[in-house]
């Protein structure tokens, strides 16, 4: 069984293509005939996948920072295998969108667009997966699985009135068993392949073995680092500035046409060596967590989001934040607030501009108006985004897999009736 890889590429926009490829970007919405086109459903395993534009600006010393194209991709391939079926596949649309960056090969065929790829290949720092080895195949089979239950439900002769729930269940189990086409339900779903369970069981172990290990450098740094920024957060400068109107409005042109929603940020990190250094380590931290504590359908209590991703870009002056979502960008905020304020405040307190925090974790994300305002302001469009699956909720797929579970096991009682429930 896969597991679930988050891609990402991001290469240089040539300054004076800027606008060549926005357009680009914005005509592939919809992809309507002779627009450039990714043929993302045709690739294996594509979970959710974007293109973005990270725009051009100015770090705090003044530097400038060049405008860029992100890929990034959730799927059930390693990175290799997806890169190679996408220059292949979906060549013409690669050409379209990076043609207009720099380095790009000419008239590329696949082997070059393949080495272009890999040169331009960026590592995350933390990635969130909802529930992992669950693949696009076993997502869409459990939709299809819970449609074939449901209408044998609705005929008058399936289960009538006054049935026990354990009966139901009998009967719903044996239909599932009476259809070929179906019989795969009756097994429980597989989880990610030994390897990879070796490899987490390793990693789980190792990092905290080489923090005991190091501890007596570790230790006396943490606490420097600690009283640095101490003192650095109470120099801090909120910015509190709304989001003008246009900027919402272009926002809003690529939101709320499915159940999911994408996100993209970028911000600059606030100045200096011991910033850049903190947000590093509490980033390797909060990936610990995501690959070991929060990998099976919730993060810290929310259950919205399906895929997530951090990393840091323009050697560590600028941060980029992507995710794939459920509902309205206004719940989504409200998540953030209401259970993860602590979490967020550790890693985006060292955002420039990020709402005052106290002792580096509390107030930050719990001043709504000003959080808002600053992860509004920072968003980007997403001009170009797909989803496997658009009109499944995080908790819809949830409940399909419970529903399977349910087959291949003998319910009774009140068991049986949670699992009715679930229809």
């Amino acid at each position: 069984m896969p597991h679930q890889v988050a891609v990402t590429v991001r290469a240089k926009v040539d300054p004076a293509r800027l606008d060549d490829v926005r357009a680009v970007l914005i005509g592939m919405t919809g992809n309507g005939a002779g627009r450039p086109n990714v043929p993302f459903d045709e690739l294996t395993g594509v979970h959710f996948a974007r293109f973005a534009l990270l725009p051009d600006a100015t770090d705090l010393t003044g530097a400038a920072l060049p405008a860029s194209v992100v890929y990034m991709c959730d799927v059930d391939l390693p990175a290799e295998r997806h890169i190679a079926e996408l220059a292949d596949r979906a060549g013409s649309g690669l050409d379209a969108v990076f043609g207009h960056c720099v380095g790009y090969p000419g008239a590329p065929g696949p082997a070059a667009r393949i080495a272009w790829l890999r040169t331009h290949l960026v590592k995350n720092a933390a990635v969130y997966v909802h529930t992992v080895g669950r693949s696009v195949d076993q997502i869409r089979a459990e939709a299809q699985l819970r449609g074939a239950i449901e209408e044998f439900l609705d005929r008058p002769d399936a289960v009538s009135a006054g049935v026990t729930a354990t009966e139901a269940h009998r009967r719903v189990l044996a239909f599932v068993g009476s259809r070929p086409e179906l019989r795969w339900a009756l097994r429980p779903p597989p989880g990610p392949g030994l390897p990879f369970r070796l490899r987490e069981a390793a990693h789980l172990i190792a990092v905290p073995a080489l923090g005991l290990l190091l501890a007596p450098v570790l230790v006396p740094v943490t606490v420097v680092v600690a009283l640095r920024l101490l003192w650095l957060e109470r120099r801090d400068v909120p910015d509190r500035v709304a989001p003008s109107a246009d900027h919402l409005h272009e926002l809003e042109r690529y939101e709320d046409f499915l159940a999911q929603n994408p996100f993209t940020s970028i911000g600059l990190v606030k100045a200096g060596i011991v910033r850049r250094l903190a947000l590093r380590s509490a980033l390797f931290l909060l990936g610990y967590f995501l690959r070991h504590i929060y990998n099976r359908d919730n993060l810290a209590g929310v259950r919205t989001i399906h895929f997530a991703r951090w990393l840091p870009v323009d050697r560590g002056r600028r941060a980029v934040f992507a995710s794939n979502y459920d509902g309205s960008v206004e719940s989504y905020m409200d998540d953030f607030i209401d259970r993860l304020a602590l979490g967020l405040n550790f890693v985006f307190n060292h955002g420039n501009g990020y709402p005052a925090t106290r002792w580096l974790v509390f107030g930050g994300a719990s001043d709504e108006l000003a959080f808002k305002r600053f992860l509004r302001r920072h968003q980007l469009p997403t001009q170009v985004w797909y989803s496997a699956y658009g009109q499944l909720s995080a908790r819809n797929v949830d409940n399909n897999t419970r529903l399977r579970r349910g087959l291949s096991q003998s319910l009774t009682g009140s068991a049986a009736a949670d699992w009715l429930a679930l229809l």
